[in-house]
């Protein structure tokens, strides 16, 4: 079997070069030595392992394409780039009917869900892609759809903290606060407490110090009305490796669904753990 071309975009950033490094250590996968990346970027070009990849800013990404693919293209896209990229990306993916794996969070969800759905391609859309933590928001889920309001009367403060370079707040987030919502606790967005700093991170959170750059650590806390009650739930994750390994397989998943004819379809990262 041929293997499955990926081009990884958002390099030089760190989470892009995670995923680009496991695909250059995976014989499943062949890494394109191209990457869209943003216009900020100075350099033309950056070193993955031995390899040599060339960046395309937005300008150039119509003459990347040209010299990476034929038509139709035969390889899938990785995104990890900035939020304010993401509905400009989904567009140039789908208007060249790219198949693509949207890592980055952030932008309109609602917008880059239907674009998807009214392209010609297909795409695996999740805000977090660690199989792990993507399995224990569905078993709340479950619980949320089995016993509706379970936790009326308690309130809920959720903390995330992650590197400095994390523009927005954690998709993972703000993918629980509907669970919560289900399960019968009034929370907002807006209500996430959201940490950024380095020193606090490190004094106040216990974050080691080698993963302040690299880090993704959550708690969600429910307390009953009187007090006397708590519930906590936390995944604390150090590093990129979960991540990356995750959209490894979800690319292979993309691929597999890519070859049975799949177009104008958007899956989530719980179709890739179904594999159905």
């Amino acid at each position: 079997m041929d293997a499955m071309r990926v081009m990884v975009n958002g390099l030089p950033g760190h989470m892009a070069r995670a995923v680009a490094q496991h695909i250059l250590s995976d014989s499943r996968f062949e890494l394109i030595p191209f990457s869209f990346t943003g216009p900020e970027i100075s350099e033309d070009e950056t070193r993955v392992a031995d390899i040599t990849v060339r960046l395309a800013r937005p300008a150039n990404r119509d003459a990347a394409l040209v010299k990476i693919s034929s038509a139709p293209p035969d390889f899938i896209s990785v995104d990890y780039t900035h939020p304010s990229a993401v509905n400009p990306n989904a567009d140039f993916y789908c208007r060249n009917s790219l198949p693509f794996v949207m890592g980055t969070t952030g932008g309109n969800r609602d917008l880059l869900t239907k674009a998807v759905l009214n392209s010609s391609t297909a795409a695996v859309i999740a805000p977090n892609m660690a199989k792990q933590i993507v399995g224990f928001q569905a078993m709340l889920a479950h619980a949320a759809h089995s016993f509706p309001g379970l936790f009326s009367g308690y309130t809920l403060t959720i903390r995330e903290s992650h590197q400095r370079g994390k523009a927005d707040t954690s998709g993972t987030a703000k993918a629980m606060v509907k669970v919560f919502n289900d399960l019968g606790v009034p929370f907002a967005e807006d209500a996430i407490l959201k940490e950024r700093d380095p020193e606090r991170q490190k004094n106040l959170w216990g974050i080691p110090e080698e993963f302040l750059t690299g880090h993704g650590w959550h708690t969600y806390t429910l307390t009953s009305a009187d007090g006397t009650v708590r519930f906590e739930f936390t995944h604390n994750v150090n590093g990129r490796e979960i991540y990356a390994r995750g959209t490894l397989d979800a690319i292979a998943y993309l691929h597999a669904k890519m070859r049975q004819g799949a177009r104008g379809k958007v899956f989530s990262m719980i179709d890739v753990l179904q594999g159905k």
